[in-house]
């Protein structure tokens, strides 16, 4: 198929596309994309031994594909030289950068616009990169409650009164419904392995990751020089220290967070690229038993020390809490938010600061 007949098939589908959700999508015009696609990457193979047996077909002599990736690809017209990855946090798949849950463009659609070639994510064991080689159990248990306490939307049943986020009934429902659970046990060298295996497929990129994705792309930009900057939205865990500088752990309401330990030398390649790291409101920067809120107390805290240490030894970091510079009401999820567009704006502000755009 040629690229302008594919190009002319995505005007019409995202054409279709705005009419159905109208609102502020209606107004951003046709989007053209040059081309589009999808593949599995990393991974493992395992075997079993004994001779497959074709009229009797047992495990024995078969093999199982695992612990790759997913990834969906979309090239805009006359794109920019530096493709942007987008990796997804816990109990989330690519579909956190896609269409919000009240039917805005994400960050997906907003950087294609903006000329970037965009790589959405589905890590191993989970959403459309299911197939673990590790077993685990996948219980039905109740916790949107929890997720909208812990991804700071409020306090169940209640808002905050400043949220950047939707309040419609269909909303919220749209925003429980985009949580899938692992299909094995979360594991973030896996993770990183699949993800380094993607930048030697793309070349060199900019990673984009979000909450429990932060780890990950810490060790994805160690294992992979393809790796040219990190923009991390509120990372929650996996932070790393080389030997012997090593914080202490910081106790919450929700758990204490521990930092993890990397040599000097893995550390040091994180100094060679720009990073730079957003939170958003409605939490404390002082203990407090909210256990919602306290979670993301420490984690703050913890990045603050991160972003210290990465500039100690000659790094390029920074960290933007952002009702400092006056932007409130945001939620875990920047991304989606009411004001994603003027997040997607501070993003791109720092991309262009850093000659990457």
């Amino acid at each position: 198929m040629s690229k302008t007949l594919l190009a002319m098939m995505a005007v019409a589908s995202l054409t279709a596309c705005t009419a159905f959700h109208a609102g502020s999508n209606a107004s951003s015009g046709p989007l053209v994309i040059q081309e589009q696609g999808s593949f599995a990457v990393g991974g493992k193979v395992a075997s079993t031994p004994g001779a497959y047996d074709n009229d009797n077909p047992t495990s024995r002599g078969q093999t199982f594909h695992g612990d790759h990736l997913y990834a969906f690809y979309q090239v805009p017209r006359n794109p920019k030289p530096l493709p942007i990855v987008m990796l997804h946090g816990a109990y989330q798949s690519a579909r956190s950068w896609e269409t919000t849950s009240d039917g805005r463009e994400g960050f997906q659609t907003i950087f294609l616009r903006r000329g970037f070639p965009v790589y959405l994510v589905d890590q191993p064991r989970r959403g459309r990169a299911g197939n673990s080689t590790v077993a685990t159990a996948i219980e039905p248990t109740p916790y949107d409650q929890l997720f909208f306490d812990q991804f700071r939307l409020g306090k169940w049943p209640n808002y905050f009164e400043n949220v950047q986020f939707d309040r419609k009934p269909e909303t919220l429902d749209q925003f429980f419904r985009s949580v899938t659970p692992n299909t094995g046990p979360y594991d973030a060298g896996v993770i990183s392995d699949a993800m380094a295996a993607l930048f030697d497929k793309t070349g060199p990129g900019i990673l984009f990751s979000h909450s429990q994705a932060g780890g990950p792309g810490w060790l994805t930009a160690i294992k992979n020089p393809n790796v040219k900057a990190i923009v991390a939205l509120e990372p929650g865990s996996g932070f790393i220290f080389p030997e012997g500088e090593m914080p202490n752990d910081m106790p919450s309401a929700a758990g204490t967070l521990k930092p993890e330990v990397v040599s000097l030398t893995d550390f040091t390649k994180l100094t060679r690229i720009p990073i730079v790291i957003y939170y958003g409101d409605n939490f404390p920067v002082t203990p407090t038993t909210e256990r919602g809120q306290d979670n993301w107390r420490v984690r703050l805290a913890m990045a603050k020390l991160w972003v210290d240490a990465i500039n100690r030894h000659g790094g390029d970091a920074r960290l933007v809490h952002l009702p400092d510079i006056g932007i409130k009401g945001n939620t875990h999820f920047l991304m989606s938010d009411l004001n994603n567009v003027q997040i997607a704006d501070l993003v791109a502000k720092f991309l262009a600061e850093k000659h990457l755009d």
